[in-house]
């Protein structure tokens, strides 16, 4: 029987007096952003933040917790644009919405930061001080290294295969400071808007298992802003090493999610994107519950080890209200299922 699990991979909308409070502490300028080196009052303000995040999933009922990365500033760019081998480019749009980062130039060989780790470490400590929660694990959340190589610049390697090696190397030397965590939720929405050339996937694959192989947690490979190209799903089944891939349920094209699918098999897992992450308009949880039995119904399988609940991308770009709706959706439609 098939395990149904409600679950984001986090980057949730900053609380709006936390908004306020950190503009007055951080400034409003582009070099006024999240270096890694934050004052203490900073830090402390994200501590609230992060108490909240952790809060409201457990509130919610979700099944796995995430830190829900409210410092990171630059989106899935976090992780290497607090490094020190890293120097701050210009403004750039984030994929195609409003929201924009700062270029992560790489201009030297991208040594341990421990900063996802330590964020961890505190979201691991909350669970540990929070009522009921003996249902409820920790889940990690990093950028893929396809899509982080995708985001940044070289301006180091000079090759790109060589970068998103590196990339990969880097990122499995954080997973490996991780605490102890149930899944990974590895984010790659680079693999939908902007895929590895034909004849390429494999780079992009060996990147992934790079990442995957350094934890022993359930590897989560989320895609989202539509479906994967068929062949390049192909790859990302047999060779990415992952317990699941995420698959976008919401964008227009989700019939080309279940023809792949339908054709060239799964992982042993699934993670279905089955709320709207940039739209306010809140699911009811019958709603998503029919969403994954109509999926299921279309895959001539016996079902799945575990079925992913989760938003079809990240819920930072909604109001504070909306996103704790949605997670109270997707949370309900677990139960739903049940």
């Amino acid at each position: 029987m098939t395990e149904r699990v409600a679950a984001t991979p986090g980057l949730y909308p900053l609380p709006d007096r936390a908004k306020e409070t950190l503009s007055d502490l951080k400034g409003h300028q582009k070099g006024d952003l999240l270096s890694g080196d934050e004052s203490e009052a900073i830090v402390a303000a994200y501590d609230e933040v992060r108490a909240e995040y952790v809060d409201d999933q457990l509130d919610a009922g979700l099944d796995l917790i995430s830190e829900g990365q409210g410092r990171w500033d630059d989106m899935i760019a976090h992780p290497l644009t607090v490094s020190d081998a890293v120097e701050t480019g210009g403004i750039v749009r984030y994929y195609d919405n409003n929201n924009f980062y700062r270029d992560p130039r790489v201009v030297d060989d991208l040594d341990f930061s421990g900063d996802v780790a330590g964020e961890l470490e505190k979201a691991t400590d909350l669970l540990a001080d929070a009522d009921g929660v003996d249902d409820a694990s920790l889940a990690a959340t990093l950028p893929g290294p396809y899509s982080l190589a995708d985001l940044a610049t070289d301006e180091h390697r000079g090759d790109e295969a060589d970068f998103q090696a590196a990339i990969a190397e880097f990122l499995a030397g954080e997973v490996e400071a991780f605490p102890d965590h149930e899944t990974l939720f590895l984010l790659e929405p680079s693999l939908v808007t902007n895929p590895p050339a034909e004849g390429e996937e494999a780079g992009a694959t060996d990147a992934i298992s790079t990442v995957a192989d350094a934890t022993d947690a359930d590897v989560v490979v989320q895609t989202f802003y539509g479906a994967l190209g068929e062949k390049l799903y192909a790859h990302l089944v047999d060779e990415a090493g992952a317990d699941a891939l995420g698959l976008d349920l919401v964008a227009g094209d989700r019939d080309d999610t279940v023809y792949n699918v339908q054709e060239f098999g799964s992982t042993d897992s699934l993670s279905l994107g089955l709320v709207d992450g940039q739209n306010t308009l809140v699911e009811e949880p019958e709603t998503i519950a029919e969403r994954v039995e109509w999926f299921e119904s279309q895959i001539p399988l016996e079902g799945f080890d575990r079925t992913y609940l989760t938003p079809n991308t990240e819920l930072f770009y909604l109001p504070t209200n909306k996103y704790r709706a949605k997670l109270n959706a997707l949370a309900d439609a677990a139960e739903v299922l049940d």
